[in-house]
């Protein structure tokens, strides 16, 4: 194994990433910094190189250019270790239909190597949780949209990592759903867990995130609390559109609305 980078580093970290597709520049120079504990929401227009940020980080995509890490872990250097210390539930995700709720929490866990007694216990928790319960023995072809995304969320979490990466986890969910979710987003980051998740939401943003960072063309162009862009902007939505540069789309458009007569 490599030599760790040394201890008191941020639990999630960045440094020049760098990301061509072709002659598409996906992501230019993007650096992040994030501390054990935050709720970090990674905010930007569809194209504006989320997804792509964060797959680099837990090694799901190789860099361009630069590096990552989870806490001293470098992604490309050590992935195994970074991949014990993260949970990942992407945008889209493929489950294993065949099986029941309960038995791919019980898959997830072997392969992480929980003692089979934590395990049931953590499932159970987090069935009960997420209300699964009552579908935990149904095979999860017949699960709703909302339902397979807590399911995966849970298995996500079942190995306790101390950070979790979301790709915009309430698309799809309804608001009991969404509630669910957010009640166990907040119960891991108070015990000192780190959440970075990307959502169009400005609403949950707001109630969620601890700092945002604003994604455009690849760059990261705004980094701030909600508090300080709500006292900067009067709104999260108005600082959202106007780091992407957004405030006049629409203007010029009189003729919908123009009487025809």
């Amino acid at each position: 194994m490599q030599d760790a980078l040394p201890a008191g580093t941020p639990a999630v970290w960045a440094r020049g990433l760098v990301r061509r597709f072709g002659k598409n520049l996906a992501v230019d120079d993007v650096s992040l910094s994030i501390a054990s504990g935050e709720f970090y929401g990674l905010l930007g227009p569809n194209g504006a190189g989320k997804t792509t940020t964060i797959k680099m980080i837990v090694g799901l995509l190789r860099p361009t250019a630069g590096t990552a890490g989870i806490s001293e872990f470098e992604t490309w250097r050590q992935p195994i270790e970074v991949k014990r210390r993260v949970g990942v539930l992407p945008e889209e995700f493929n489950l294993y239909d065949r099986l029941t709720g309960a038995e791919l929490l019980d898959f997830t866990a072997a392969i992480h190597h929980i003692p089979k007694k934590d395990a049931v216990s953590r499932r159970r928790e987090l069935l009960h949780l997420l209300d699964l319960e009552d579908t935990a023995s149904a095979l999860i072809a017949d699960y709703s949209r909302g339902m397979r995304k807590k399911l995966a969320l849970a298995a996500a979490v079942i190995h306790a990592p101390p950070v979790l990466f979301l790709d915009e986890p309430f698309e799809g969910v309804d608001p009991v759903s969404a509630r669910l979710i957010r009640r166990l987003l907040q119960s891991y980051t108070a015990q000192g867990s780190t959440v970075v998740f990307s959502s169009h939401v400005m609403d949950l943003v707001e109630r969620l995130c601890t700092r945002v960072g604003i994604m455009l063309h690849g760059k990261l162009v705004t980094e701030a609390t909600p508090a300080d862009l709500k006292a900067r902007y009067g709104s999260m939505e108005d600082a959202f559109l106007s780091a992407v540069g957004a405030e006049d789309l629409g203007e010029g458009l009189g003729w919908l609305t123009a009487s025809s007569g």
